[in-house]
């Protein structure tokens, strides 16, 4: 049975003046998954956001989050979703409970259920011992978890994370990725922007790559790195004798005499590799080491946009 989308959008649109920046963007984002949406400078990710989030208008088309119309039902829509943008949000003179507090102030909860659900959120994201420092003393990984906590006082269904690793270093960023991966494990759907295309990869089960105002691919990671050619097979080889052989065995493949490597375009599945390796074994010549390459998401944005990753903006 089809999974259910918790955001789905239709012919939107968005222009600022004479400059469109949604030129009729199509998504669905399956109930419980993470999706990365990525692009260049200036291909409207952010304005996507924004719309989805009821920040900004549309122009044309339709969206449904959550099952409500952001346009027609803002306030439900509202009710549903958390939003971390890329810059942290916390009040740095207030303590991290403080911050929490507020936030469900801000969602109306009851004074009791508001203090429960704070600390709660405090000791998911391993803040309780810096619960009652102001956030001014925090490092950027704690100002960044606390963020992502106070987009989840209210419950959301749906969470958008516009960028959310930015500025966090590697350790930082690899246990952000845990705490997301952990919120999708629990049902809730993300929708997250990332100039970090590892990001992309690690975390999204779907992607899409917006260019121009336009969807211009989308599909799981995998399925996007199999539109890109490239992907090949390195084989090594210990003495002379056997790399020579191999090099006339191998059609096509391409020699680095200095190294005793062989490169043979493949796709690098199972099949590919063992049907491989046994054309050498029928000439009793056997690899030193072997590896597979394939296409990773920077490939094929690059052949998707005609820019390199660098180019993945706000």
């Amino acid at each position: 049975m089809p999974v259910p989308a918790a955001i789905s959008v239709r012919g939107l649109r968005k222009a600022y003046g004479e400059k469109v920046v949604l030129d009729g963007v199509d998504l669905d984002v399956p109930a419980g998954s993470i999706f990365a949406l990525l692009g260049p400078n200036g291909a409207g990710k952010t304005t996507t956001v924004s719309i989805l989030a009821t920040l900004v208008a549309a122009d044309g088309g339709t969206a449904r989050v959550a099952g409500h119309d952001p346009a027609r039902d803002p306030d439900a829509v509202r009710a549903s979703i958390g939003v971390t943008g890329q810059f942290s949000a916390v009040d740095g003179l207030l303590t991290g409970e403080e911050n929490l507090v507020l936030m469900a102030d801000l969602h109306h909860l009851p004074r009791a259920e508001g203090r429960r659900r704070a600390r709660d959120l405090l000791e998911r994201f391993d803040l309780v011992d810096a619960a009652r420092k102001p956030t001014a003393t925090y490092s950027g990984g704690m100002r960044r978890r606390l963020d992502l906590a106070m987009g989840l006082v209210g419950r959301p269904r749906v969470l958008f994370l516009d960028e959310p690793s930015t500025g966090l270093d590697p350790r930082s960023r690899r246990a952000l990725w845990d705490v997301i991966r952990e919120l999708a494990a629990t049902g809730v759907t993300i929708l997250l922007t990332t100039q970090y295309l590892e990001e992309a990869d690690q975390l999204a089960d779907f992607v899409a790559v917006l260019d121009h105002g336009r969807i211009v691919a989308g599909g799981t990671p995998d399925e996007l790195k199999g539109l890109v050619p490239g992907g090949h097979v390195r084989l090594v080889f210990a003495d002379a004798a056997g790399y020579d052989v191999a090099a006339r065995v191998l059609t096509g493949a391409v020699r680095d005499d200095t190294a005793l490597a062989l490169q043979v375009a493949s796709g690098g599945t199972a099949c590919e590799i063992r049907d491989l390796l046994d054309q050498l074994d029928r000439f009793g010549v056997t690899a030193a080491r072997l590896s597979v390459h394939t296409p990773d998401l920077d490939d094929v944005f690059l052949a998707l946009t005609g820019r390199p990753a660098e180019a993945i903006s706000r």
